[in-house]
C-alpha cells in the first residue's frame, strides 16, 4: 500500500499556485543544497535530500552542487546559503532544524532566492520564498516498531537518537508506540528497557553509535532503531558484525530505506525495516517547482502516512509477506485516521 501512495507522490504536485521568485527559465536555474551536521554520503538525511534535488537537475539537465558548512552554527549555514547564491544558484535546500535561524535571515536577504527547509516550521515566520517542511515522524516510526515486534515476537528493542530534537524524538515515541500496539494486539511480548532508549548527541559519530551498540547488544536487546544518521551507521555496522558472527540481532533503520546500508556481503542485511520519510521525495518535488516556475513558497508542509511520505519500504526481504500485509492494514488505519499516534511523550520513554 505504501509503495503505491509513495508512486502517487512522486507523480503529483501538491497545488503549488506561481511564485514570482520562480519564473526563472529552467534550463538556467542551478539547484543547490547546504548539509546539516554530518555528510553528504551519510546514507541518511542529507544523502537523501541531495538524491532528491540531484535527480530533478538531472532529469531537466540544470547544474547542481552541495556544500558543506564549516560547521553547525547558524553563522556557518548562512555563509554556506550565501555562497551558493554568490555562484548563482536560486535554489537551496535546506535539511534539518539547525538551519532556522540561517534560513529565516537568508529568505529576507536574498528574495529572489527559493529556499527548503526540511524537519522545521520556521514558527518565527515564512518568507513568500520559502517552504517549509515537516513530517510525522512518529507515523513511520510506529510502523517500524510494529514490524519489528511481529519479526522478533518476543525479546528486547532499543533505540539510539541523535540530538534530541523533535524529528528524533517523535520517531522514537512512534517506535515506543508501535511495539505496544504489537503487544496488545498481536500477541507478541517485547519488553522497553528505559536504559535501553538513549540519544548520543550527534549525527556523525559513528564511533560512538557502535560503542552504544555494543552495550546494548551485549544487555540483551534483540533489535535496535537508530534514528542518528551517521552515527546511527556505527548501530548498522555492529549490527552487521554479530550477524555475520552468528548472533540473531537487527537494526532498524531511519529515514531512507536502509536496507543496503545493512547488506553484509552475503546478499542478506541486518536492517529489518526502516522508518522513513519521504525527504528525497519533497525535495525532487520541490525542486522541480522551482524549476517549472510553480514554486509557491510561504507554506508550511505538514507530511504522514496519509500524503504517502511516512512509512516503511513496502518489501524488505527480512519481513514475511504477512508481516508486510500486516502493518499495511495497520498503515491504512493511520493514513485515514482510524489510529491516531501520538506525537508527545506522554506515557511513554523520553
Amino acid at each position: 500500500m505504501l509503495k503505491k501512495i509513495f508512486a502517487v507522490m512522486l507523480v503529483a504536485c501538491l497545488c503549488f499556485s506561481i511564485y514570482a521568485g520562480g519564473s526563472q527559465e529552467s534550463d538556467s536555474l542551478m539547484l543547490g543544497m547546504v548539509t546539516d551536521s554530518g555528510t553528504i554520503d551519510d546514507r541518511s538525511f542529507n544523502q537523501g535530500t541531495y538524491e532528491g534535488v540531484k535527480k530533478a537537475a538531472d532529469e531537466l539537465g540544470l547544474a547542481c552542487t552541495y556544500l558543506r558548512p564549516a560547521g553547525t552554527t547558524t553563522t556557518d549555514y548562512l555563509t554556506a546559503i550565501s555562497d551558493l547564491y554568490d555562484q548563482g544558484y536560486r535554489f537551496i535546500a535546506c535539511p534539518g532544524y539547525l538551519f532556522a535561524d540561517a534560513v529565516s535571515q537568508a529568505q529576507e536577504m536574498y528574495p529572489d532566492l527559493m529556499l527548503i527547509i526540511i524537519d522545521d516550521a520556521l514558527v518565527a515566520g515564512i518568507g513568500e520564498n520559502t517552504v517549509a517542511i515537516t513530517f510525522k515522524e512518529e507515523e513511520s516510526g510506529f510502523m517500524a516498531g510494529l514490524a519489528t515486534a511481529l519479526k522478533l515476537q518476543d525479546g528486547e528493542v532499543g533505540f539510539v537518537g541523535g540530538l534530541e530534537i523533535p524529528a528524533v524524538q517523535k520517531f522514537n515515541w512512534g517506535f515506543q508506540q508501535g511495539v505496544q500496539y504489537a503487544n496488545d494486539n498481536f500477541g507478541t511480548s517485547i519488553g522497553m528497557n528505559p536504559s535501553n532508549f538513549v540519544y548520543q548527541g550527534s549525527f556523525a559519530d559513528l564511533a560512538g553509535g557502535q560503542q552504544l551498540a555494543v552495550a546494548m547488544y551485549d544487555n540483551g536487546v534483540d533489535a535496535i532503531f537508530a534514528a542518528a544518521g551517521g552515527t546511527g551507521v556505527g548501530v548498522i555496522n555492529e549490527a552487521k558484525n554479530r550477524r555475520l558472527s552468528g548472533e540473531d540481532v537487527w537494526a532498524v533503520g531511519v529515514d531512507v530505506d536502509q536496507y543496503s546500508v545493512g547488506d553484509m556481503g552475503n546478499g542478506e542485511s541486518c536492517i529489518l525495516t526502516s522508518a522513513m520519510k519521504d525527504v528525497t521525495g519533497v525535495a525532487y518535488d520541490q525542486a522541480m517547482a522551482a524549476a517549472n516556475g510553480t514554486f509557491k513558497g510561504g507554506v508550511h508542509l505538514v507530511l504522514g502516512a496519509a500524503d504517502g511520505r511516512a512509512g516503511i519500504p513496502a518489501s524488505n526481504p527480512n519481513l514475511t509477506p504477512e508481516i508486510e500485509a500486516e502493518v499495511a492494514e495497520v498503515a491504512k488505519l493511520i493514513a485515514d485516521g482510524s489510529l491516531v499516534v501520538q506525537d508527545t511523550a506522554d506515557g511513554l520513554i523520553k
